[in-house]
């Protein structure tokens, strides 16, 4: 035992990764797909790839076009997304170059159809624009992916953590972020560090 009580001890996935879908995609997904088209006749500079993957569309978006991007996808009107339902980050340390992923779930109230826009960032410039004068419910979702993930939200207007204290180090969602042997009390409790907790491989 190695004291990784994470699950993830440097875990290699063996399933293929998911490519780049090609047309047609099916579905709502077609049309989706053409009111982008329309509506950004640069759309070939905008979007790197669009996923099908488990009946949801994934749409790759360059890093330093996203407020367009999303921009288009609230005010088009054969778009009109207007509710983002927040960001998530995601590490992925052996992309190298593009280690850092947010994710955006998006959902048009007017057409009924969600779609989802993915944005990459490297460990070495981990910025990306903020949304939030676009989609200002956005605010504490982009601190909470700043907080466990290091995005930075460029433009957010108090880009702060909001879960951990602000003298803490590191980012605790990161896969590389070491685990255990911090002291943590919970009303007198001591959580011991992972390699001295019970082990269930016995």
């Amino acid at each position: 035992m190695n004291g990784d009580t994470s699950g993830y001890g440097g875990l290699v996935v063996r399933n293929d990764p998911i490519a780049a879908s090609q047309r047609p995609f099916g579905g709502a997904f077609d049309s989706i797909a053409d009111a982008i088209e329309a509506a950004l006749p640069n759309h070939a500079q905008v979007i790197t790839g669009v996923v099908i993957d488990r009946d949801q569309m994934i749409v790759q978006v360059q890093r330093d076009r996203l407020l367009e991007f999303v921009r288009v996808l609230r005010d088009d009107p054969a778009l009109r997304f207007e509710v983002c339902l927040g960001v998530s980050g995601v590490h992925f340390p052996e992309q190298e170059g593009a280690e850092l992923h947010a994710h955006y779930p998006f959902l048009s109230i007017t057409h009924n159809r969600r779609v989802f826009v993915e944005v990459t960032a490297p460990d070495a410039d981990p910025v990306i624009d903020s949304i939030t004068s676009v989609y200002p419910t956005n605010d504490w979702h982009e601190r909470e992916t700043y907080d466990f993930f290091g995005i930075i939200f460029s433009g957010h207007p108090y880009l702060t953590r909001i879960q951990m204290p602000d003298d803490w180090s590191g980012h605790p969602q990161r896969k590389d972020y070491p685990l255990g042997g911090i002291p943590v009390e919970f009303k007198g409790a001591q959580i011991d560090p992972p390699d001295q907790r019970r082990s269930y491989n016995k």
